[in-house]
């Protein structure tokens, strides 16, 4: 396979290509199809079953064609777990404690490898199975590391294989029709000037299990971790995560590139350990800068807390003529809201070519009755709704659209290829020391390439 070299048109033009075999919808509540026959298989393993190789795997799992012939795990009881849950599922799978083992051992009956571990070992485990040969699916965020990230990215094109970054949200249809269709296409919006993402918690202490189940301590020694503490609460610590600013910020910074098509120009960040006394901040609020191609300056602003869930994960892009609030759960927000004002296009247009539903209480504008502060309010909507949904597992597209493409042999498929995701990486892990340093970061273009 010939090495790809991305650029953005590129991806754009791979996102469209995708969403032609993405399910299509009209007032969409409809179980979508899953790609491809049952008979042409792709066999798979997994590096890591912990609750997100879990959540992964069952995904793939509902996916004609999709076998898994072997799950890798440093924790017994995970693997064990793996092995019950899958052959249940009718997939006979061998086990593994060690990656490499299972490579040797499993070399002919794999084509390509899930990868779920801890960050830091993203970039080992994700190069050394395209060096054997394998096509890789890997979780985001690349590594917690930059310098990691480029082995991955370096790791791709010296092997040509097909290489999927875990930004899950490329894929789903409802944000194509939403990035793609109603704010590029449709420009229902107008311009969009300004972004927000938030992804707020509660309160949660450090995860524990029963004594018995713990890993001798050795074990863990062996690959890299002094106890279980650190083991299972990874997030939490410099060496192995980035905190929940890039376990969660990952995903929904990525979209701000999306819908601009550009890299931002600075972060400002700040943000503490204010409540846990852990490594890692447990809050934090950025401002992203973006110069588009047309020379004008958007903004962007992300928070995470974890501490209150008031609000949960969402997505808003505010423009001129509307805002757009969506999540990956489609009941906190699935909606597009009209401005009021003189000069926004009637929006009846759109409903009648399918881009959102129909309005159910349009509203005008107020003015408050408080003359001294003479305020001019602009009442909200209810919302067009969005015609799109998705009723199946929220990973399931992503995974179908690496699967089509190891399918075909054609990385130009791919939703989300490694060097897309390195640019969100570069951004997302310079917020972590935008707080660190007490300053804003400047990004250069080349910042963004390897």
């Amino acid at each position: 396979m010939d090495t790809m070299t991305f650029n953005r048109r590129t991806f754009l033009k791979s996102t469209a290509a995708a969403a032609a075999v993405l399910p299509t919808f009209n007032i969409l509540s409809q179980e979508a199809k899953t790609i491809g026959p049952d008979d042409d298989q792709v066999n798979a393993a997994v590096i890591g079953y912990g609750a997100e190789g879990e959540i992964l795997a069952d995904a793939a799992m509902k996916i004609p064609g999709v076998r898994f012939k072997a799950v890798c795990d440093i924790w017994d009881y995970r693997r064990k777990m793996a092995r019950g849950r899958m052959r249940a599922l009718g997939h006979d799978v061998n086990v593994y404690e060690d990656y490499r083992e299972m490579l040797d051992k499993e070399d002919k009956n794999i084509d390509c490898v899930i990868v779920a571990t801890p960050d830091w070992m993203h970039a080992e485990h994700s190069v050394y199975c395209m060096e054997k040969g394998k096509h890789v699916y890997c979780e985001k965020e690349m590594s917690n590391r930059l310098e990691k990230a480029k082995e991955m990215v370096l790791g791709q094109r010296r092997t040509g294989k097909i290489f999927q970054i875990g930004h899950q949200r490329r894929s789903n249809p409802r944000y194509i029709h939403a990035l793609n269709r109603v704010i590029r296409e449709a420009n229902m919006l107008g311009r969009v000037t300004h972004a927000y993402g938030q992804w707020n918690r509660s309160v949660a202490p450090f995860l524990t299990v029963r004594d018995r189940l713990n890993i001798p301590t050795e074990t863990l020694q062996k690959y890299g971790y002094e106890n279980m503490e650190q083991f299972l609460n990874w997030r939490w610590f410099d060496k192995y995560g980035g905190g929940p600013m890039v376990d969660l910020g990952s995903h929904q910074i990525d979209l701000f590139f999306w819908v601009w098509d550009c890299v931002p120009i600075t972060v400002t960040a700040i943000g503490g350990n204010d409540y846990y006394n852990r490594q890692m901040n447990d809050n934090v609020m950025a401002i992203y800068e973006f110069k588009t191609k047309e020379g004008v300056i958007n903004r962007a602003y992300y928070q995470v807390l974890t501490t209150s869930s008031r609000g949960g994960f969402y997505e808003q892009f505010m423009g001129e003529n509307g805002s757009l609030t969506i999540s990956e759960i489609a009941a906190r927000g699935n909606a597009v809201q009209r401005e009021v004002r003189d000069g926004v296009p009637d929006w009846e247009q759109f409903a009648k070519k399918g881009l959102v539903l129909p309005v159910r209480k349009p509203v005008a504008a107020t003015v408050t009755s408080n003359a001294a502060l003479d305020v001019r309010v602009t009442a909200e909507a209810d919302g067009w709704p969005l015609p799109v949904d998705l009723l199946k597992p929220a990973h399931m597209p992503h995974l179908e659209n690496f699967f089509l493409a190891v399918r075909r042999n054609k990385p130009e498929l791919l939703t989300c290829p490694v060097e897309l995701a390195y640019e969100s990486a570069v951004a997302v892990l310079a917020a972590n020391r935008s707080v660190a340093e007490g300053k804003t970061i400047t990004f250069k273009p080349e910042d963004f390439k390897v």
